[in-house]
C-alpha cells in the first residue's frame, strides 16, 4: 500500500512521477525494441535458410578424376539412402542473358530434369506464369520474375543466352548464342535468385554446355539439413566412385556467421536501452528517498523495521520495471505480428520503398519470435530493474530516524 502511494503523483512530487514515467517508458521501449529486432533477425535467418536450402542442395557431389557419366546410377543409389529426400544430377554454367529490354544480365543456368524440378517446392509451387509440366520436352526455359521484368520478357518470348564456352573452330572457341522460349516464370521471393537463375531441360543443357552424356554435379537434399555429417560417409559408400563432397554450411559459412555475429552484437547494443531505463529508476528512487526522509523516520519510530522500509522502495522500483517489461512484451508481440503491414504503411506514408527487395534478399520483411529469446529478454529486463532498486532501497533502510527528524 505504501509503495503504491509513493508511485502516485502529487502536486509537490511531480518531478518524481515524471522520472518514474520516463523509466517505465524507457523499459517498455527497450524491451519492445529488443524483441522486435531479434524477431526480425530470426525471421531473416529462417527465410534465407528456407530459400537458400530450398533452391540449392544440402550436399553437392562433384566427380574426381573421371567425368560423371554414370550420374543416373550414382544418383539412384544415393536417393535410396535413408535420410536422403532427393538426389538430382545437374548441369550448371554462367551465361549472359538478353531479352526485349534492358542491357542484359549475367545469369546461372541450371540444367535439370523436369521430374526433379517439380520436386523443388520453392519453384514448383510459385510458378506465376506458364507451367513446368512437360519441362523435359518443352525446349524452353523457366526464369525468375525479376529477370523477366528486367529483360522485358513475358510468357512465350525468346530469351537469348550467350555462353563463352561455345564451339571450337580453327580460329579458337567462339561464344555460343542461342534463343529459348520462356515457358514458365517463377517467384521464389528472394530477389537474388529471382533475378539470376534460369532452369533449362537437362538434355538441352548438356548440348548447350558441351556436356553430352554426363552431369557436372549431383545435388542432394537431406531430410534433416543439420544432420548431414552422418550422411556424408553413407553417400561416399553408395556412390562407389571417387567424389568430392561439400555441404551447405561450407558454401554459406561466411554468410551465416556474419548473421550470427550481427545478431549477438545487436542484442548487446540494444540491452543498453534497458540499462539506461534502469538507471532512471535509480535516480527516481534516490530522489524519492530524499523526499520521503521524514516519512521513513516516522515509519521507523512506529515500529517498521529497516527490512520493511527496504521492501517498500524495492517494490516501488520493481513495479516500474515489471509493468514496463510486460508493456514492452505486449508492444513487441503486436509489432512482430504486424511488421509487414507496418512497413507497408510507412512506405505509403513516406512515399518511398522501405526495405526495397532490389537491395535486400527478401521481398517482404520477416519476423519470427523465439520463445527462449523473448524469455531471456524479459528476465534480463526484470533483473536489471531489480538490481536498480537495491541501492536506493538500502539507503532508505539505513536512514537514521533521529537525523531525519532533527529539523522537522
Amino acid at each position: 500500500m505504501v509503495a503504491w502511494r509513493y508511485l502516485r503523483s502529487r502536486r509537490k512530487e511531480t518531478v518524481i512521477s515524471i522520472i518514474a514515467a520516463i523509466s517505465f517508458t524507457g523499459i517498455m521501449l527497450g524491451v519492445a525494441t529488443l524483441i522486435i529486432v531479434m524477431a526480425v533477425m530470426n525471421g531473416f535467418r529462417a527465410e534465407l535458410m528456407t530459400r537458400i536450402l530450398g533452391i540449392n542442395g544440402h550436399v553437392i557431389v562433384q566427380p574426381i578424376d573421371t567425368p560423371l557419366e554414370d550420374y543416373e546410377a550414382v544418383a539412384g543409389r544415393i536417393a535410396d539412402l535413408a535420410g536422403v529426400r532427393q538426389a538430382m544430377p545437374l548441369i550448371e554454367g554462367q551465361i549472359f542473358a538478353s531479352g526485349n529490354a534492358g542491357p542484359g544480365t549475367g545469369a546461372l543456368v541450371k540444367g535439370i530434369r523436369g521430374l526433379d524440378l517439380e520436386k523443388i517446392d520453392l519453384v514448383a509451387k510459385n510458378v506465376r506464369q506458364g507451367t513446368i509440366a512437360g519441362f523435359d520436352t518443352s525446349e524452353g526455359v523457366a526464369i525468375g520474375i525479376r529477370m523477366a521484368e528486367n529483360l522485358g520478357l513475358s510468357l512465350g518470348d525468346i530469351i537469348s543466352l550467350i555462353s563463352p564456352e561455345g564451339d571450337v573452330t580453327p580460329l579458337g572457341t567462339t561464344p555460343r548464342v542461342k534463343g529459348y522460349p520462356v515457358t514458365a516464370i517463377f517467384e521464389i521471393g528472394m530477389s537474388e535468385y529471382d533475378a539470376s537463375i534460369i532452369f533449362m531441360p537437362f538434355s538441352e543443357a548438356q548440348l548447350y554446355f558441351n556436356q553430352e552424356g554426363r552431369a557436372q554435379t549431383i545435388e542432394i537434399y537431406a531430410e534433416k539439413p543439420d544432420a548431414i555429417d552422418t550422411l556424408k560417409p553413407l553417400i561416399e559408400i553408395a556412390a562407389q566412385r571417387p567424389l568430392y563432397l561439400s555441404d551447405w554450411r561450407q558454401r554459406n559459412q561466411t554468410f551465416f556467421s556474419a548473421l550470427q555475429v550481427e545478431r549477438n552484437v545487436m542484442f548487446m547494443i540494444l540491452t543498453l536501452i534497458v540499462l539506461v531505463a534502469a538507471l532512471n529508476i535509480i535516480s527516481g528512487l534516490i530522489m524519492l528517498v530524499k523526499d520521503k526522509g521524514g516519512d521513513i523516520a516516522i515509519l521507523r519510530t512506529m515500529g517498521a523495521s529497516s527490512g520493511a522500509v527496504m521492501r517498500i522502495f524495492m517494490m516501488t522500483g520493481a513495479a516500474i520495471g515489471v509493468t514496463g517489461t510486460l508493456a514492452g512484451v505486449l508492444l513487441g508481440v503486436v509489432v512482430c505480428l504486424n511488421v509487414e503491414s507496418i512497413r507497408q504503411f510507412f512506405s505509403w506514408l513516406s512515399g518511398t520503398t522501405i526495405f526495397n527487395p532490389e537491395l535486400y534478399f527478401l521481398s517482404q520483411l520477416p519476423a519470427t519470435m523465439d520463445f527462449g529469446e523473448t524469455f531471456s529478454v524479459v528476465m534480463m529486463a526484470l533483473v536489471l530493474s531489480f538490481l536498480a532498486t537495491l541501492f536506493p532501497a538500502w539507503r532508505a533502510a539505513k536512514l537514521d530516524p533521529v537525523e531525519a527528524l532533527r529539523y522537522e
